[in-house]
């Protein structure tokens, strides 16, 4: 099976889905929680194994622009989400005391980072991915902080974000933003 940048890219974002989901099914009764990690993962090995195929264009294109695409700009990013990460944890847990709203810090500053990233790897459609993951973290905070149950709280920010994630990896990429890897 061919690594290329976007197969790259599903995997990491798969990768993240999946851990959301298995972080915050905990949460949930054991009958609701241990399927749906039961699914996300079944969604992982599903997408390791198949590579979420979309015919030739999925397996053998990279976007626009060639390189590994981890270059510069995505390392920004990176490290743009990883202060803002820890700079909003401490808040949350030092200053707030309030640690089942880590959960949606957390999406909604990943959702964040996928604006950065629809920018440096030119793919506009990672800005519906930001907004989606994003808006489940700003309603996580807003739960965690009118007193919601841990379950709710884990389930908007937690598992719907890892839910998202995983379904993007299966998303096909736009035919326009591809060209074919010369190897």
């Amino acid at each position: 099976m061919i690594m290329n940048r976007d197969r790259t890219g599903r995997i990491i974002g798969a990768s993240f889905g999946l851990f959301f989901v298995q972080a915050n099914a905990g949460a949930l009764p054991t009958r609701i929680g241990a399927p749906l990690r039961g699914l996300a993962g079944a969604a992982f090995v599903a997408l390791v194994v198949f590579g979420g195929r979309r015919g030739a264009s999925g397996d053998t294109a990279r976007p626009a622009g060639g390189g590994a695409g981890f270059g510069r700009g995505y390392w920004y990013v990176v490290a743009a989400e990883a202060l803002a990460l820890v700079a909003g944890l401490v808040v949350i847990s030092r200053v707030l005391h309030a640690p089942h709203a880590v959960v949606g810090w957390i999406a909604f500053v990943v959702g964040v980072h996928f604006f950065g990233l629809a920018a440096a790897w030119r793919r506009p459609r990672l800005h519906v991915l930001g907004a989606g993951l994003a808006a489940c973290g700003a309603a996580g905070l807003a739960l965690a902080a009118s007193g919601a149950s841990t379950a709710a709280t884990a389930t908007v920010a937690g598992i719907l974000p890892g839910a998202l994630l995983l379904g993007s990896a299966w998303w096909p990429a736009p035919a326009a933003a591809t060209t074919p890897v010369a190897s």
